[in-house]
């Protein structure tokens, strides 16, 4: 049996294909421009790419599983031409690839960010609509629109289980997400001042554990949320400071304050070319819903997350052991 993967260099990419190996799987990455963190795994390698659905249809032959995790993710309101075309038609391209290769089943991986956030004080769980406003970031309208494509595929037929992380962190996180260079930057004491607000995080790698229960055991349609644990951003540098024994920062912007500041901060970004440490759009996560349920996933799939403190000390020491971090001044 084979399983193919899209997304596959991504953070959670990395790390689901390490779990499958480890069952014995073999496992099939669609490759588009970077295979950085799968060099030295036992993999075979195919090229494909979301946007052009004739080299899916190729890479999917002969193969009974797929795992679709190729998305475009944007904390800006300018990027809704590329959420468009990666998040929506890149889904409808896997569907159809799917179709014609007979793919026993899709897992599709969606986000907390294609459900709506309010009302704040009612916990999020499955059953919350999806996002569609049409003033909601791009990122969540388009992985919105792109959830609806695959349920409508499920409606007509196809073997799909749906899977929705909130913010991921953990190892494996080589080409740092955004959070992770966050936490590079508090270890190695860079950020003089805090946001205000949290968000809940969940580990790399229960995602994938969690994924591949779903895979094996789901029932076809199913969706899941894989939450984990909501800690302030504060709450978040004082483990960090715990763990390197720097000093985290002390003071914490006000979030009016910072929004203000957003505006200036993104066009800073574009001028230099240097991705903006928070936008608008992360703002507003940040002061989002504090309640995400993975009750269906816990009783369903025996998903249970890590502790945070344990997932923040791998995250850094991954980040330590391979480079990204300097050890200067660090204990």
């Amino acid at each position: 049996m084979i399983t193919a993967i899209t997304g596959a260099s991504g953070h959670v990419g990395i790390n689901l294909v390490r779990a499958l190996i480890s069952r014995g799987r073999k496992v099939r990455i669609i490759t588009h421009s970077s295979t950085l963190g799968l060099e030295t795994l036992e993999v075979e390698q195919r090229n494909g790419d979301v946007n052009d659905q004739d080299s899916l249809i190729r890479a999917f032959e002969g193969v009974s599983i797929v795992y679709h995790l190729a998305a475009y993710i944007s904390l800006l309101m300018s990027d809704r031409i590329t959420c468009n075309a990666v998040n929506i038609e890149g889904t409808r391209n896997v569907i159809e690839a799917c179709r014609r290769n007979n793919v026993n089943r899709l897992v599709h991986f969606s986000s907390i960010h294609s459900l709506c956030n309010e009302p704040l004080d009612v916990p999020i769980d499955e059953t919350r609509p999806l996002v569609e406003s049409p003033k909601s970031a791009p990122y969540d309208l388009s992985k919105a629109s792109g959830e609806r494509l695959i349920r409508q595929a499920a409606r007509e037929g196809l073997n799909v289980v749906i899977i929705s992380p909130t913010a991921v962190i953990g190892p494996y996180d080589y080409r740092p997400s955004h959070f992770g260079q966050a936490l590079i930057m508090m270890a190695e004491g860079r950020i003089p001042i805090l946001l205000e607000g949290g968000f809940d995080w969940v580990d790399a790698r229960d995602v994938a554990e969690g994924a591949i229960k779903a895979e094996q055991t789901a029932a076809a349609g199913a969706n899941y949320l894989l939450s984990g644990t909501w800690l302030s951003v504060k709450e978040i540098a004082a483990i960090v400071s715990l763990i390197t024994g720097r000093r985290p920062p002390a003071l914490v912007c006000p979030a009016p304050v910072a929004g203000v500041c957003a505006p200036v901060v993104t066009t800073i970004s574009r001028w230099t070319g240097v991705r903006p440490l928070f936008t608008s759009v992360s703002l507003k996560a940040l002061a989002g819903n504090r309640n995400i349920s993975h009750a269906k996933a816990t009783r369903e799939l025996g998903y249970e997350p890590r502790p945070i403190k344990q997932t923040l000390s791998d995250t850094i020491n991954w980040f330590l052991d391979n480079g990204f971090i300097k050890r200067r001044g660090i204990q």
